[in-house]
């Protein structure tokens, strides 16, 4: 099974933690040749720069907001320039915050798709011009959710944001499956991120044992961690997983359907 990403030059989009960061650091220990990081902090960036660069690959840390308008520009253009190249992306970066569909906001709608499906969106256009003018194949993985097959009622607007990422994912991978471009996202369950502890414990104030009690509940006693998450990511990318392309795998502890009765 050929696990190796041999030198290929690498997007990943909110790496500089969770999910993102365990993704980049997945890569280049299978021999990514250069990965660019992306995030809003400066200090963490230059962090998981520095833990790649151990690992024996290159890094750059690009700090951009996705949810701008040049936010896809400003990512492709610094790793053309630093790399020359994109022979892999994955769109790891996402917002969660809550909106309901009487609670949500026109603000809120705009920015948690332009986060989560618009930036994304032409990251890959940006990603798959530069595979389709060098005629070289390429992996795209979208980090989506388990939240595309419906989603909880305070996860309307986020859910209809990754669904949307969901459906864009399927029909590129159709349109450029002859270009030899494979394209798989990832419907990722419940996980402990940095960003999910602040949100629990802060922002919807639950305090510092939501994460033991919601662990408890699960199947495998535990959420979902990043390194899980990375590990599929990387399967993805690799070799190994061809010729497979427009799949989105649901990453959960339980079968999405069956209930109890």
């Amino acid at each position: 099974m050929n696990l190796s990403l041999s030198g290929a030059a690498l997007i990943v989009t909110g790496s500089t933690q969770g999910v993102g960061r365990a993704v980049a650091l997945e890569a280049a220990r299978n021999g990514a040749g250069s990965v660019l990081v992306t995030g809003r902090d400066a200090k963490r960036g230059a962090a998981v720069v520095a833990e790649i660069a151990s690992l024996g690959s290159k890094a750059h840390f690009v700090a951009v907001d996705l949810a701008t308008s040049e936010a896809a520009d400003i990512i492709a253009d610094a790793a053309l320039k630093k790399f020359g190249r994109i022979d892999a992306l994955v769109n790891a970066a996402g917002m969660t915050d809550r909106g309901s569909m009487m609670t949500a906001t026109p603000e809120l709608w705009d920015r948690l798709h332009a986060v989560n499906a618009k930036t994304p969106f032409f990251l890959m256009q940006r990603a798959i011009a530069d595979m389709r003018s060098r005629k070289q194949p390429g992996a795209i993985v979208n980090i989506l959710s388990i939240n595309v097959h419906g989603g909880a009622t305070d996860l309307t607007v986020y859910s209809a944001s990754k669904a949307a990422l969901a459906l864009t994912t399927k029909n590129a991978a159709h349109a450029h499956r002859f270009d030899r471009i494979r394209i798989n996202g990832i419907n990722m369950g419940w996980a402990d991120t940095p960003a999910e502890r602040v949100m629990h414990a802060d922002t919807l104030g639950k305090g510092p044992a939501w994460l033991a009690e919601q662990a408890a509940q699960q199947p495998f006693g535990r959420l979902l961690v990043a390194e899980d998450v990375a590990r599929l990511t990387h399967f993805l990318l690799s070799p190994a997983s061809e010729p497979m392309t427009g799949t989105l795998v649901d990453q959960e502890q339980a079968p999405v359907g069956p209930r109890d009765a």
